[in-house]
């Protein structure tokens, strides 16, 4: 936690969009209203907390806002996303009795397991 002092938590009803260039203005009433419809419980001492932290979040994404400027173009992911695929080669591979050979326990060609879902069959 820092030690800055909690921005100022206005008791007016009328809230203005962020990144208009003027505080935002959220109220200890719709903090709790949020937290009735979220049906979560706060005490008053949290409600005026979580007031503060909300104002202070809002002003700074109106500060991001105000720095982002129109000819960057939107980005969900910072680096390009694309899937890296690799051909498929034919290789040699191990036989059945080869791969079964290791195994603790195996039954008609298959690896046997202690059941892991509680299911009988």
């Amino acid at each position: 936690m820092s030690s800055e002092t909690p921005p100022t938590v206005s008791t007016s009803a009328n809230s203005r969009p962020a990144g208009s260039g003027e505080p935002s203005e959220i109220t200890t009433e719709q903090v709790a209203h949020l937290a009735g419809l979220a049906r979560i419980h706060l005490s008053p001492d949290e409600i005026t907390k979580l007031t503060g932290e909300l104002v202070a979040i809002v002003e700074n994404v109106a500060k991001v806002t105000e720095v982002a400027t129109p000819d960057v173009p939107a980005t969900s992911h910072p680096i390009p996303l694309a899937n890296v695929y690799r051909p498929d080669v034919v290789g040699v591979t191990l036989t059945q009795e080869q791969a079964l050979s290791g195994a603790p326990d195996h039954d008609g060609g298959r690896f046997r397991v202690s059941a892991i879902l509680g299911e009988e069959q």
